[in-house]
């Protein structure tokens, strides 16, 4: 139940509800006898600076107006205000006021019981009724919200598109409520920055129900990318059909590689393992340490869909190599750093996951740094590729109290010989495990 906001106010199952109505941009003649009756008689009335403008002809002239924009905090205090003094206090809101709207934010604050939602039609609805969409379909995004500024490749859950880039990979229809900054163009050169204009396409409504209702219908992602749209507006991005792809274990031959050198790539079996012993969840948070080519990292990022990867890669030609594929595979929830690690890893968030696929001559510290810095039961999965690291990584391990075991791979595949096939061995791979916090006793002490 929501704590009751302030403390000090008692009673109030005496007082009358603050009303919170649904308001459509035809303004009064959106609302019903009911809803236009509240707000006829009340004596409070809170909302945007666009809607006291829109329905300045059912507000009362005595009535007190209180405009919200840029002071969303004080309303749960101007709505108290008018309750304790036994005003009657309405909060008019564009829609749904549940649907991305104040009505959640307002409940948080002083509780169910001393309000009383009368919503109207969504945005949502609106729009898809214009396109006779069927809206229980849609996943809904917001960026209703102050400037967020422009997307940039790479960013993580700190910037305020990043959380809509991962829901339109994952939604073929997507509705978003934007905001004057926030702007369909904006959106759609995220698309652009992300190779992602051929995979969508973009509608967007503007000014519903009134005289100017504009329907773009529907854009390629590079006109919308130079386009200004009317404000208000409501987005509808659709998800062209794509070729699914195995989560992980791809082919080797998927990733582009450094050429003519052998390729720094995590082999497919090898990455299968190292990949099963990370323990991923769908919201883990993942450093990979010398991303190579990024298979390992990439792959993460995919089994991982809302949570994230930090990357880092010493070599400039490898990190290229990397972005490249991260624009191939189509993963957004990954962050590459070109540097020598431990450089910047004081920045990313604590891991549930580490993968050091190279470190630069930086082992022991790294392994310690990575086992102070894991969540709880997080999983520092290593590579090894030479019996000089194998013995570094497990003398250190031996000094850290964290559980640890080591398996040795080795992968034959088949290769043609005239009419037959025999086997060619891949080189070994000791696959270190450790893990702090764990249950089990270690193989170890």
């Amino acid at each position: 139940m929501a704590t009751s906001w302030p403390k000090s106010l008692e009673n109030f199952e005496m007082m009358e509800p603050c009303r919170i109505i649904g308001v459509l941009d035809n303004g009064s003649r959106s609302l019903t006898a009911d809803a236009l009756a509240h707000l006829r008689q009340a004596e409070v009335v809170i909302g945007g600076s666009r809607l006291l403008a829109l329905l300045a002809d059912a507000i009362a002239p005595s009535a007190e107006r209180r405009d919200l924009t840029g002071q969303l905090s004080q309303v749960p205090v101007w709505i108290d205000d008018g309750q304790q003094a036994g005003k009657k206090v309405v909060v008019v809101a564009t829609g749904d006021p549940l649907c991305h709207g104040i009505a959640h934010f307002l409940i948080g604050k002083l509780g169910r019981e001393r309000l009383d939602i009368l919503p109207n039609l969504s945005m949502l609805q609106l729009a898809c009724a214009r396109f006779g969409l069927a809206w229980q379909e849609v996943r809904i995004g917001s960026v209703h919200s102050r400037d967020v500024g422009e997307w940039l490749c790479g960013a993580d859950a700190r910037h305020g598109l990043y959380r809509l880039l991962q829901l339109l990979r994952q939604s073929p229809l997507t509705a978003v409520l934007t905001s004057p900054d926030n702007t369909p163009d904006r959106i759609a050169r995220m698309l652009q920055l992300e190779t992602l204009s051929e995979d969508y396409d973009i509608a967007v409504l503007s000014r519903l129900m009134q005289a100017q209702e504009a329907n773009s219908g529907w854009l390629p992602i590079d006109e919308a990318a130079g386009r200004r749209f009317d404000y208000p507006n409501i987005v509808l991005i659709r998800r062209k059909p794509v070729k699914k792809e195995a989560l992980f274990g791809l082919p080797d031959q998927r990733y582009q590689q450094r050429k003519p050198d052998k390729g720094l790539i995590t082999k497919r079996e090898v990455r299968a393992v190292s990949l099963a012993r990370m323990a991923l969840k769908p919201n883990s948070i993942v450093w990979d340490i010398g991303a190579g080519s990024g298979s390992v990292g990439l792959e993460a990022a995919r089994l991982c869909p809302q949570g994230h990867v930090y990357a880092i890669e010493k070599n400039a030609e490898d990190a290229a190599i990397v972005t490249a594929n991260r624009s191939s595979l189509r993963v957004s929830n990954y962050t590459l750093r070109l540097g020598r690690a431990p450089d910047g890893l004081d920045s990313w968030p604590d891991p549930d996951a580490v993968f050091i696929g190279g470190s630069g001559g930086e082992l022991r510290d790294l392994i310690v740094l990575c086992l102070n810095r894991m969540r709880d039961e997080g999983q520092l999965v290593m590579n090894f590729a030479t019996l000089e690291n194998l013995a570094a990584a497990t003398e250190v391990l031996k000094t850290t109290g964290a559980d640890w075991d080591v398996v040795q791979l080795q992968a034959a595949r088949s290769k043609p010989i005239l009419n037959m096939n025999r086997l060619q061995a891949e080189n070994p791979i000791w696959i270190v495990c450790a893990q702090c916090g764990a249950s089990q006793e270690s193989k170890h002490e």
